[in-house]
């Protein structure tokens, strides 16, 4: 009886997996395809949610720029609901790449935005993905200095060596990094002292209910107390209400972002004039 090769992404027999597991290959399978025809025909965009400075929160330090797709009913699907599938695959890297190209976009039109976009560590030495960043970087000499590049933790530390020469070469050029889900789980902190991100991004799971939660309070003020001891900038993710946001300014943390501060929108916010966003 021949065997099916599963590490090499070719899918187990129905008959081989549970009912659970056989349903959740089906919808992976399903989101693959969606995203898949949506990248062909370009039906990506970005939603852009501000990060504040703690001690000035009316005023946006820079926006991040998060990927969606839509579906063939012209759905906007959130990266949550599909980029978990998708992180190591080919297409993974062409929509880092389509992510990319729009945040380049988007600070040539408006030379007084930052602007924070993701990436997989994978896409390093994707040639597609340094051919739009090098093309975006030359169209306009100010885009490197306004471009903060996301790395996730867990990507970061798949391949750290090659994070690391990466991001000395970038940074020589102006852009900034930022550790994505800092405190999620995977990050060796010898790695953190070599790898020299100018912003560490505290994960949402520390900061959910902070000032009532005496654990991740603790937690929560060591990640700030490491990430100053390596001279990096902190961010609080997912800030969803006033009480958190006052423990975290109480704690130091740089900058927050979160539904409380604004929540993700395809309008690009600072195209909005300041008087209809006041009504």
């Amino acid at each position: 009886m021949p065997t099916r090769n599963f590490a090499a992404g070719e899918p187990p027999e129905p008959g081989l997996l549970s009912p659970l597991d056989y349903a959740v290959t089906q919808r992976d399978r399903d989101t693959i395809a969606m995203v898949r025809d949506a990248v062909k025909r370009r039906d990506v965009l970005l939603a852009f949610q501000p990060v504040v400075q703690s001690t000035r929160p009316d005023e946006p330090a820079f926006y991040e720029g998060l990927i969606r797709v839509l579906d063939e009913t012209g759905r906007i699907i959130p990266a949550k609901d599909f980029i978990h599938p998708l992180e190591t695959s080919e297409l993974g890297r062409q929509l880092d790449c389509l992510s990319l190209e729009m945040g380049l976009i988007s600070l040539a039109e408006d030379p007084s935005l930052r602007l924070s976009i993701n990436m997989s560590a994978r896409s390093i030495g994707y040639a597609e993905w340094m051919r739009t960043l090098n093309k975006g970087l030359i169209v306009d000499e100010t885009a490197a200095e306004r471009l903060i590049l996301e790395i996730t933790e867990s990507s970061a530390m798949a391949i750290p060596d090659l994070v690391t020469g990466f991001m000395q070469d970038l940074q020589a050029r102006g852009v900034s990094f930022a550790l994505d889900d800092f405190g999620a789980g995977y990050t060796s902190f010898r790695y953190l002292r070599e790898f020299y991100f100018d912003m560490i991004k505290i994960d949402g799971q520390f900061i959910k209910g902070i000032a009532e939660d005496p654990d991740n309070q603790v937690l929560t003020e060591a990640l700030i107390s490491i990430a100053r001891h390596f001279d990096m900038f902190t961010i609080a993710e997912a800030v969803e209400n006033p009480r958190d946001a006052e423990f975290l300014v109480h704690l130091g943390v740089d900058c927050m972002q979160g539904y409380y501060f604004g929540a993700p929108t395809i309008v690009p916010p600072w195209k909005i004039p300041a008087a209809a966003m006041r009504a």
